[in-house]
């Protein structure tokens, strides 16, 4: 190759398509040029002058998956006698300034990312307070990376680079269900694994529901009696490993347990948890025994699902068991509690439960519209109804996750990406200390429709758009949907690239090609 040229470098603040711009989700700012260079055969990893020692291997693991995503299988056999040395690419050098890898709601993710255009011995460079924010710099480099055909080399093109970045709002979910339809663990993995090329930071299980209850409880050995089969089941074990492989990915794991509704399959195991054998939820709110087996299982998810937060479900609780149930009713009359009332006591004993464990609580939004006056104030209040719900929230001095069904159901597949795209967080929110309530958004993989056949393509690329919306600076939106497609498909095909079956974007959710041609423009 010959002499690399002096580049006239750009400055980026916006979110819509730049010509040769495909990075998503769009940082906070980018200057970037127009020279070429090339990684070199020996592209290594240099550590020098950082402070995270990477004992745990977080780091060295981390920059493995990138070789692997960037040469997507491809045989890299360029001859490198043939290009400019200056033009070569030795590397990534990386500085990270705190110590510590515990991943926690709020740690900094923010990272810097630079790739000078000459020098000897040239290494791209990232910088960041953590090491998780150097995972996201890593999903960005790896975003500029493309294999030449011709040459048969992985090259950077747009060169120089330097880039500034954080994440808009600290949690950004994604719910995936097993009770409805049992996903194996590599899927649950590969699930992650396309997270982080999102930059999407939670992954909200929702483990048990009516239908099944897959996971194995010390406490109470019988609950996982209501799986699907004896094949159909997640140990304690598995459940240590998914939450280990998605923080070692940047990703924590909000567990699920939703109460009192949501809860037939808990009495196949223990059938005193019934109101009554023939009507079978929700829990019984007159025994003890059953907030004994929710003392139970959050004590046993303590050990194990170590993120600030455990969901409390709460929502869709027909109570009408409870009133033709004799004894219960009777319960009822002896203790002064209507329905209403006992649905009540149940949602904030289950809450001072979870707090005695050292959790905060999320409850779904039907806690906050029946009683949201009585919610602990370590409540989280999770937005689905519609919209409305969240300004009403933080108002009153909660915080608040959205996940309004309109748009960020995924199991919606009339539901296009563009909504998912526009849904606006903080929507007629003004105030910027009730802004600061609003902790992010989720969407959600519900899975009466869904199993593990055909989850990804339901997923994306709609969580896409949402994982732009919860990442990028609002000024860095674009205002328009169509100014991104361009982008968004280009991202859609990474996803492909890289082994996840994300479906084109033309038309509804999960949709299927239209007819033969690039996958850049469907």
């Amino acid at each position: 190759m010959g002499k690399v040229v002096k580049s006239f470098c750009f400055l980026v603040f916006f979110g819509v398509l730049v010509e040769g711009l495909n990075i998503w989700p769009m940082p906070n700012s980018v200057n970037y040029g127009h020279q070429i260079m090339y990684l070199s055969n020996d592209f290594a990893l240099k550590t020098d002058g950082s402070k995270y020692n990477d004992a745990s291997g977080i780091l060295k693991d981390a920059f493995s998956r990138l070789l692997d995503v960037i040469e997507v299988d491809h045989v890299i056999d360029s001859n490198f006698s043939h290009f400019d040395p200056i033009a070569i690419l030795h590397g990534i050098h990386v500085i990270v300034w705190s110590q510590s890898d515990e991943l926690q709601y709020g740690v900094d993710e923010s990272y810097k990312l630079s790739i000078p255009s000459h020098g000897t011995q040239v290494y791209a460079h990232i910088e960041a307070q953590t090491v998780y924010g150097v995972l996201h710099g890593l999903q960005t480099f790896s975003q500029l990376c493309r294999f030449n055909f011709t040459n048969r080399a992985i090259e950077v093109h747009q060169v120089p680079w330097y880039i500034i970045d954080q994440p808009r709002f600290f949690y950004r979910g994604l719910l995936i269900d097993t009770s409805r339809h049992y996903l194996p663990l590599p899927i649950i993995k590969n699930i992650i694994d396309s997270m982080t090329y999102a930059k999407l930071n939670v992954l909200h299980w929702h483990i048990v529901d009516t239908q099944s209850f897959p996971l194995e409880i010390p406490s109470f050995p019988k609950l996982w009696n209501g799986a699907y089969s004896i094949s159909e089941r997640y140990t304690m074990a598995d459940a240590a490993e998914i939450v280990s492989y998605a923080q070692r990915r940047g990703i924590s794991v909000l567990a699920e347990i939703d109460v009192p509704g949501h809860a037939l399959s808990w009495g196949t195991g223990y059938p005193s948890l019934w109101p009554s054998k023939d009507c079978q939820q929700p829990l019984d709110v007159s025994k003890e025994f059953t907030f004994k087996v929710i003392d139970g299982i959050l004590s046993d998810f303590s050990k194990t699902f170590k993120y600030r937060f455990v969901h409390l479900g709460g929502d869709e609780v027909n109570t009408s068991c409870w009133t033709e149930t004799p004894r219960i009713r009777k319960w009822l009359r002896q203790h002064g509690l209507d329905t209403s009332g006992a649905y009540q006591y149940f949602v904030l004993r289950a809450q001072k439960i979870a707090l005695s464990h050292g959790y905060e609580i999320i409850n779904w939004e039907e806690t906050f519209n029946d009683f949201g006056s009585k919610l602990s104030r370590k409540t989280v209040v999770h937005n689905w109804l519609g919209g409305g719900v969240a300004e009403k929230v933080v108002a009153a001095g909660l915080r608040c996750i959205v996940s309004n069904q309109d748009k960020w159901y995924l199991d919606h597949l009339d539901a296009p990406w563009e909504g998912f795209y526009m849904n606006e967080p903080l929507t007629n929110i003004t105030n910027h200390q009730q802004q600061k309530l609003i902790l992010g958004g989720e969407v959600c993989m519900w899975g009466e429709h869904i199993d593990a056949s055909d989850i990804e393509q339901t997923i994306w690329p709609r969580a896409a758009a949402a994982a732009e919306r919860l990442w990028s600076a609002y000024d860095n939106l674009a205002k328009d949907p169509s100014q991104v497609f361009g982008r968004l498909a280009h991202f859609r095909c990474l996803l492909n690239q890289r082994g996840v079956a994300a479906a084109p974007l033309v038309g509804p959710g999960r949709v299927a090609p239209e007819e033969p041609g690039s996958c850049y423009k469907q």
